[in-house]
């Protein structure tokens, strides 16, 4: 007993010379359409989990399909975890018995009736994910991106459906990051706002403490000297600590703006990526779908599908993609998890660093400010305006060539008796 194998079909015969003089069995028999795709064979030994499963779903098989096909891997279970097999593989054997000409439910039944560990011959199918992104996937990843957008209400009077995918949690928590970077914007203008003020302020304080200190060098007498002078430095010393307390409070507006300007746009182009790669997933969900629905609509009017008898490389081409798709899918979605839980907690422990910083700061400096004031109390301040400069020439000499008439009004002011005689005035 000898046989040929072409393709997916196993041809028992005697001699191969009779088998092709009959021109009616070789002119009826289906051929393969691989659409440029090749096929390797091999075989794996999956051990079965408590469930007597081994994680695979099938495909094809009699009486439409000349083969038998993995349709998907669930995650998590002994197939995955072995990862030798993948959609679009087509299932020859089981445990070394050929499945040719099966259904899929008696292969399925095959592999459950073989206990612990069962053996699956299969020819591995060797396609490039680029021949199934065609124009259509595009098209649907558009109205994927489309339908995003929209409630249901609306989505439902267009005649669009949802995916079960969209608005998921993490489009929301982008949302609420967006509101949380536009308190940032705010927090920086108002920090910025505020540390000008107080640079303002400072240069107020400077400019008192140079006039004081200015009226404390010109005073001639002492304890008023001393006094003016003692204010002014005072004053000087107010702006040396605003000066302090803005190098210290200056890095938050920078820390600030790092959020802002790269750990958020940065998050923002990662959910890019995983919406990009979410979109690309559900097109070939519902591409999947679609081929099915024609699949079955042909069945149910009982006549052949091209694409169905000739192997259905069409169909496994898609299962691979969503495959690989739904594998991007799921990573791009942990990865983002992981990001916007990291971004979060360091949202929560920055801003609380931040504020304690410029609260200690403005803290600090208030206190400074408070005590070097308290010991700064040189009022009452008596002035002699009989002998100060607000008065008087710092020389305090008469010039010996003062003009006639100056001499001639102090005649008669002396007369008269209306010439100052060292009244003391006490300020508050």
């Amino acid at each position: 007993m000898f046989g040929i194998t072409t393709g997916y079909f196993f041809l028992p015969h005697n001699n191969m010379d009779d088998y092709f003089k009959d021109a009616n069995k070789f002119k009826h028999l289906p051929w393969e359409d691989h659409m440029g795709m090749t096929v390797t064979s091999g075989s794996v030994k999956l051990k079965k989990d408590s469930q007597n499963l081994i994680g695979i779903s099938i495909g094809g098989g009699a009486p439409y399909c000349p083969c038998l096909y993995v349709v998907q891997i669930f995650d998590n279970t002994p197939a995955a975890k072995e990862g030798t097999l993948a959609a679009g593989d087509e299932i020859v054997g089981v445990n070394g018995n050929s499945v040719k000409g099966r259904t899929k439910v008696e292969v399925a039944k095959m592999i459950q009736s073989v206990k612990s560990e069962v053996t699956i011959n299969y020819n591995k199918l060797h396609a490039d994910p680029k021949q199934g992104k065609s124009l259509d996937i595009v098209l649907k990843k558009v109205k994927h991106r489309v339908v995003e957008t929209m409630n249901s209400g609306t989505a439902d009077a267009l005649g669009l459906s949802r995916a079960i995918l969209c608005n998921d949690g993490l489009v929301k928590k982008l949302k609420e990051m967006e509101k949380i970077a536009n308190m940032y914007k705010l927090l920086v203008r108002h920090t910025r706002a505020l540390l000008k003020t107080f640079f303002d302020l400072s240069q107020a304080h400077r400019d008192f403490g140079d006039v004081f200190a200015g009226i404390g060098v010109r005073e001639p007498q002492p304890r008023a000297s001393e006094a003016f002078t003692k204010f002014g430095e005072a004053h000087r010393e107010i702006e040396r600590y605003a000066i302090s307390m803005l190098k210290t409070a200056k890095p938050i507006i920078s820390d600030l703006n790092t959020y802002l300007d790269k750990a958020v746009p940065d998050t923002r182009l990662t959910i890019k990526k995983y919406l990009d790669a979410k979109f690309e997933y559900l097109s070939y969900c519902l591409k999947v779908k679609e081929m099915d629905d024609e699949e079955y609509s042909y069945a149910a009017l009982q006549e052949p599908l091209y694409r169905v008898e000739t192997g259905n490389y069409e169909y496994r081409l898609i299962l691979r993609c969503r495959q690989e798709a739904r594998s991007r899918f799921a990573k791009m979605r942990s990865d983002v998890l992981v990001k916007l839980e990291l971004l979060d907690n360091k949202h929560v422990q920055d801003i609380v660093f931040q504020l304690q910083r410029l609260v200690n700061g403005m803290a600090k400096y208030h206190n400074e400010c408070h005590a070097i004031l308290k010991d700064a109390i040189v009022f009452p301040i008596e002035v002699d305006l009989s002998r100060s400069t607000f008065t008087y020439d710092t020389s305090n000499e008469f010039n010996d060539n003062e003009d006639e008439e100056e001499l001639e009004e102090e005649e008669e002011a002396k007369e008269e008796g209306d010439v100052f005689s060292g009244d003391l005035i006490s300020t508050d």
